[in-house]
């Protein structure tokens, strides 16, 4: 495989989105200038948007691309930095302890059951011990689920890549992993992790894109179709009153189910068999009247 840094001194943005699409992940131009930068400036790339508008395909898909592994941080409330970071295998320890008794001195036990083979690894340890040709893609999800502490231990960790366990030392990461943040705005973020990362907003694509999309996602489906999908899920976006409104993750899964049931129009009888594809909560159903959203196509019940 090419040297990483060789490989990055020749990546240029066509080529990224080049390399995307090609693991069938359809990015807008700005996307791809944002995320090409972040890359090159070794600098985090903070993704803000809509629920389901592929801010974790993201960084799924650029794992793929480059052949990496990709590693996880789902945050959520009352995450801690522990939790994060690592832990130790304590069930282990105890059995180690009692097998090594009377046969040990008591600093050999010790040091026995805190070495490395003991310890439980999160995901930040193990991007920062990752090995392989290519940094991994650290993707923390969700950052706005935790709370202000963790994020504030984030800022520190993503200065440093380094992390301390007293009883083995310092570990620092050997090539900076590839950081995606990824954050739903359910809370404003701190100015000091905005500042650390690079930043683009996402939001739900233009019709043309988000119909490559399904194209892409759903290919036994017909582009008529396809568009026909991409016309009602816009429709109900803008309906007043629908509080989780879809995002592309839901029009593909809409436009798969439509495919697999068969249905070469998008009628009155194929919403309401298929819609718990769409919507979230009965009260976004109650929203939507299917004869606004289907236009030309709602056609009998």
């Amino acid at each position: 495989m090419e040297d990483w840094e060789d490989f990055l001194s020749r990546l240029t943005p066509e080529k990224l989105e080049e390399m995307l699409r090609s693991v069938g992940y359809i990015p807008g131009k700005d996307l791809v200038r944002a995320l090409w930068l972040s890359l090159r400036l070794g600098k985090p790339l903070l993704v803000e948007g809509e629920p389901g508008c592929g801010k974790t395909e993201l960084a799924k898909a650029l794992a793929e691309a480059l052949g990496t592994e990709l590693i996880r941080l789902q945050c959520y409330e009352g995450i801690t930095a522990s939790q994060a970071l690592y832990d130790w295998n304590y069930p282990k320890q105890l059995i180690a302890i009692r097998m090594l008794e009377g046969s040990r001195s008591v600093d050999e036990i010790e040091r026995e059951i805190y070495s490395e083979k003991y310890l439980v690894k999160g995901p930040l340890l193990r991007a920062i011990m990752h090995d392989g040709p290519r940094p991994p893609v650290l993707l923390i999800d969700e950052i706005d689920r935790a709370d202000e502490e963790f994020e504030a231990f984030l800022l520190e960790f993503l200065a440093e890549f380094q992390v301390t366990i007293p009883e083995l030392g310092t570990f620092k990461a050997r090539r900076r992993p590839i950081v995606i943040i990824t954050s739903n705005r359910t809370r404003e973020l701190g100015d000091g992790l905005r500042r650390r990362c690079l930043y683009i907003y996402v939001t739900y694509p233009p019709k043309e894109r988000e119909v490559e999309i399904v194209k892409t996602r759903v290919p036994r489906i017909s582009r008529r179709l396809a568009e026909k999908v991409v016309d009602v899920v816009n429709r109900i976006r803008s309906v007043e009153g629908v509080v989780k409104k879809p995002g592309v993750s839901e029009t593909i899964d809409w436009a798969s189910a439509l495919v697999e049931m068969g249905d070469e129009d998008v009628d009155r009888k194929a919403f309401e068999a298929t819609r718990f594809c769409l919507f979230k909560s009965r009260e976004d159903l109650d929203a939507v009247d299917p004869r606004e959203v289907l236009g030309g196509g709602g056609g009998p019940s």
